[in-house]
């Protein structure tokens, strides 16, 4: 089955960018992932082609109408896929949302621009606000490429170890463990010795506990609380 992604742009030149190489790239050349992008400014009437006006009640920037982008996205088929609007006001992106997309036959994703894009197109057509991280960008483009890009890796037969995507950082709600290889000494750093044990539950035994370390360390929010 291939994922069929439609994206709603200001910039379609933009892609694929960096997920025509690598992994995603010949996923991409195998059919395993289709692009389709979408012209936003085809949609407006006017003779400038105009596709913003200012925000209602004044102040900074312009704001993306609601008229125009909503005729870019009626021009998609209604076929089911969920509608993505990349937003920094959005709910965070976490794994096991991108496994529920990656799990879809698709997705529609709208890259915003300017100050935002008017809340009744949101509404209307029933965009689902996703945020990659706390931070602005220039426009949603970057941000639906990450987002792009973290499901593909994810889709049956794109990494050639499938457990390669099981034992990473979020999976199981923890932080991956150090990683080491050769050579065995590094700048007078050894590699840790259980690793080179050959004892395979040891192994395990340690990475899980230096995950835990790792995870309380860095990211207490992903530990959750013991409930009696």
């Amino acid at each position: 089955m291939t994922f069929r992604s439609s994206i709603l742009t200001l910039y379609p030149e933009m892609f694929p960018g960096f997920l025509g190489e690598s992994l995603s790239g010949k996923a991409l050349e195998r059919g395993d992932w289709s692009l389709d992008t979408i012209q936003i400014r085809d949609f407006a009437t006017d003779r400038h082609r105009s596709v913003d006006d200012t925000p209602a009640g004044g102040g900074a920037g312009m704001v993306l109408r609601p008229d125009v982008l909503a005729r870019a996205i009626d021009s998609v088929a209604d076929d089911g896929r969920p509608r993505l609007l990349m937003s920094p006001r959005g709910r965070p992106l976490t794994q096991s949302r991108v496994r529920e997309l990656a799990a879809a036959d698709g997705a529609v994703i709208v890259c915003g621009r300017f100050e935002g894009v008017d809340q009744r197109v949101i509404d209307s057509r029933g965009l689902e606000e996703v945020s990659i991280g706390d931070y602005i960008l220039s426009g949603g483009e970057p941000a639906a490429m990450i987002l792009l890009d973290a499901i593909i890796r994810v889709l049956p037969g794109v990494m050639g170890n499938p457990e390669s995507g099981t034992h990473e950082s979020f999976e199981n709600g923890l932080l991956e463990h150090p990683h080491f290889t050769r050579p065995q000494v590094f700048e007078d750093m050894q590699i840790p010795a259980v690793l080179t044990s050959g004892n395979h539950a040891k192994i395990e035994k340690w990475r899980l506990e230096e995950a835990r370390k790792l995870t309380a360390e860095r990211r207490p929010d992903l530990i959750q609380p013991v409930t009696k």
